[in-house]
């Protein structure tokens, strides 16, 4: 457990006087005794402006040259409790406690009655978890600033570290003398008599306060939460079913009522609870994310994706001004696939706060989503306006261009998503394999083929890429082992992916191997929902090769049924036979 003081440290603002300066002065020739040797009125004065310079050193911040004239100091007048103290000080600056202990004693035993030094050597001890001495400092903090009840509160929590409960406990009956009950002493009290295992007591203080002040709610649920975290759950429910009726607008009693119902596996109620403090707005968003947040780990269940969707939403109603409410509400949306009404909360998030990244992209990747192209680029380019260097938002806007076939647009904002990131592999391999896409539109073949090897690079395992990298090269009728190689290891990743099996045996097609493509464009055509004319057509191609003339003209003239459109397929069909 970690001792918390409330002791301020004033050294940066407040320097100590020389203690020095009360030793006692002699004639012309005086003379101020300190530790045992006798200095002259000169070395006294040569002391005191090396200390000033020291001071002046510190305040400019060059604390090494500060140290060392403290040190020399020091050496001069090793009684110089001021010296000390600034030399303590900084070797605490540098978390150095160790080292500062010993000169902070030093300065307490030279100087009693410095309530500075005593605070700090405090701090020192509080640092280096010297808990055991903290009382007889704070019993001397106590005796120089008698009025100062924090001096008070941090002697009892030091005892409380200690497991010296009753001793803290005295503590707080004097800290009660000096400035009468509060609800700070209530709360220090009830965690001694809840340690020292004394439930009734804990609970007999907040009795009393209810009976002398029924309608303060948080002595209700101070007194809830103790009976609820000891096992007395029939207890808690009552008083705070008491507080309800006195407050139903409070929505911590919902909350905490919510966690017993919760606790005692009655769902329904406890959810019911937690509405109702939901739309309650003086409940702050912090806490109610929070307790959305709750919900996330037992994701996809059902149930909890439906409770934080409701949730979220009645979020949105309480707080209408709050960006954040509408954030995790559009986010709550997308979890229970609900994407078209996410799109404009999302944009209400975005108008309320449009310094919320991911609340941009968000909303980029549901226009893409929505093959709504011309709101991707709208949305995304205003996003990259706020936030020019996202990789991300460059490579979606790279996508919006690439589907609506501006290539030479898309590649400029893929080239900056490469050179934004150097770490993201996924994104690199992702837009490096679209820069491939791109460039062989643009006829730009050496650099599509650059791209689809870096893409390959980041992940060798990006079906999409092996396919159509495998594909490009069979159009070309280059390299067909190596476009085979990578395209049967498309369709190992992704079996049954119709696109991918019509590239393999497209490439097995190339390579004269007609019984093997014949098998897999059956796989292709089996697996295809679209009835792809340009499988048809590439299916009537095998099957001319496989000597099966009537069967080819029947599947090209399925293509064209399909709308394939070229005079090469016309050809084929007039010709019956194979044309390219």
């Amino acid at each position: 457990m970690q001792l918390v003081f409330s002791v301020l440290f004033l050294a940066s603002l407040c320097l100590p006087l020389f203690s020095n300066a009360q030793r006692k002065k002699g004639g012309d020739n005086k003379a101020l005794a300190s530790a045992g040797k006798v200095m002259s009125y000169q070395d006294s004065a040569m002391v005191k402006q090396l200390f000033f310079s020291a001071l002046r050193e510190k305040t400019v911040e060059n604390y090494k040259l500060a140290t060392e004239m403290f040190e020399r100091v020091l050496q001069a007048d090793p009684a110089n409790d001021a010296s000390l103290y600034e030399l303590a000080n900084l070797k605490r600056q540098q978390s150095d406690f160790a080292a500062s202990e010993p000169l902070l004693e030093q300065a307490v035993a030279i100087n009693k009655d410095n309530e500075w030094y005593w605070a700090a050597l405090a701090d020192s001890y509080e640092k280096t978890n010297t808990i055991d001495k903290l009382e007889n400092v704070f019993n001397q903090l106590i005796r120089l600033n008698p009025d100062k009840s924090a001096y008070y509160f941090d002697k009892a929590n030091a005892f409380t570290i200690l497991k010296r409960y009753d001793d803290a406990l005295k503590v707080y009956d004097e800290i009660e003398k000096l400035n009468g009950p509060s609800d700070d002493l209530l709360a220090n009290r009830q965690k001694i008599y809840l340690k020292q295992g004394k439930i009734d007591q804990a609970t007999s203080e907040l009795e009393k306060q209810i009976a002398a002040n029924p309608g303060e709610i948080r002595y209700y649920l101070a007194l809830g939460e103790v009976y609820n975290s000891n096992g007395f759950a029939d207890k808690a429910l009552k008083v705070l079913q008491q507080a309800e009726k006195l407050d139903p607008r409070n929505g911590m009693v919902h909350f905490a009522l919510a966690d017993i119902y919760r606790d005692k596996k009655n769902n329904e109620a406890s959810f019911n609870e937690l509405t109702q403090g939901f739309a309650i707005p003086d409940i702050g968003i912090d806490q109610k994310i929070n307790i959305i947040s709750g919900y996330f780990p037992k994701f996809p269940e059902a149930n909890a994706k439906a409770s934080a969707l409701e949730l979220s939403r009645i979020l949105t109603v309480a707080h209408p001004n709050d960006a954040r409410a509408y954030a995790i509400y559009g986010d709550m949306l997308i979890q229970n696939t609900k994407y078209k009404e996410a799109k404009p909360v999302l944009k209400k998030s975005a108008q309320l706060n449009n310094q919320v990244y991911n609340v941009q992209e968000q909303l980029v990747r549901l226009d893409l989503g929505d093959n709504d192209l011309d709101a991707a680029i709208k949305d995304g380019e205003n996003a990259l306006s706020l936030f020019p260097n996202q990789a991300w938002m460059n490579y979606l806007v790279g996508v919006a261009w690439a589907q609506k076939k501006d290539n030479n647009k898309a590649v400029g904002y893929l080239k900056n998503a490469t050179s934004l990131e150097l770490q993201d592999k996924e994104l690199l391999s992702l837009s490096f394999s679209l820069l491939g896409d791109c460039y062989h539109e643009l006829k730009n073949i050496k650099s599509s083929d650059e791209s689809y090897e870096k893409a390959l690079t980041y992940n060798p395992d990006n079906a999409f890429t092996l396919n159509n990298y495998a594909y490009y090269l069979s159009l070309r009728n280059e390299q067909l082992e190596k476009a085979a190689a990578m395209s049967a290891h498309s369709n190992e990743l992704q079996p049954n992916t119709a696109s991918f099996e019509d590239t393999y045996a497209w490439i097995l097609f190339k390579q004269k191997k007609y019984a093997q493509a014949k098998e897999w464009m059956e796989k292709a055509l089996t697996h295809d929902k679209d009835n792809s004319g340009v499988k048809y057509e590439h299916y009537g191609d095998i099957l001319f090769f496989l000597g099966n003339t009537d069967a080819a003209v029947t599947n090209w003239k399925k293509a064209k049924g399909f709308g394939e459109q070229s005079p090469v397929l016309d050809r084929k069909i007039n010709e019956k036979k194979y044309s390219e």
